[in-house]
């Protein structure tokens, strides 16, 4: 349904890692041909350190079809955003609305309903 891929922009590493191994993984295991991606740059707050521009990553999330931003979960910079665009991709995709309320009603109705304790009684 969706993906967030996120990278250190202070790490080329974790950048390059992203199309050797994450994306790769997204693409693999996501069910639905319209599953969001969302490629996140974490540790903006630390811009003299950045490794990585982000050019490069507005770059790779096109390459990748991905929504792309740019955050600090320590300052919490853009961190909502993340999530809020996220949504309304979702909200905006008819396929992810219909698969998740019907992978909802199935879970709902896998739960197995309780059962007494041995000996039958509840309350003792």
């Amino acid at each position: 349904m969706f993906g967030y891929i996120v990278y250190d922009v202070t790490r080329r590493d974790t950048f390059t890692n992203l199309t050797d191994v994450w994306a790769k993984e997204v693409e693999l295991y996501s069910t639905n041909q319209d599953c969001v991606k969302i490629l996140v740059g974490n540790k903006v707050d630390m811009d003299s350190e950045r490794a990585v521009s982000r050019e490069e990553g507005i770059a790779l999330a096109k390459e990748l079809g991905s929504i792309f931003l740019e955050c600090s979960a320590k300052t919490k910079k853009n961190v909502e955003q993340c999530f809020e665009e996220l949504a309304l991709k979702i909200m905006e995709t008819p396929s992810l609305l219909e698969e998740g309320s019907a992978v909802g009603k199935r879970n709902i109705l896998k739960q197995k309903p309780e059962q007494a304790p041995p000996g039958g009684a509840c309350c003792s």
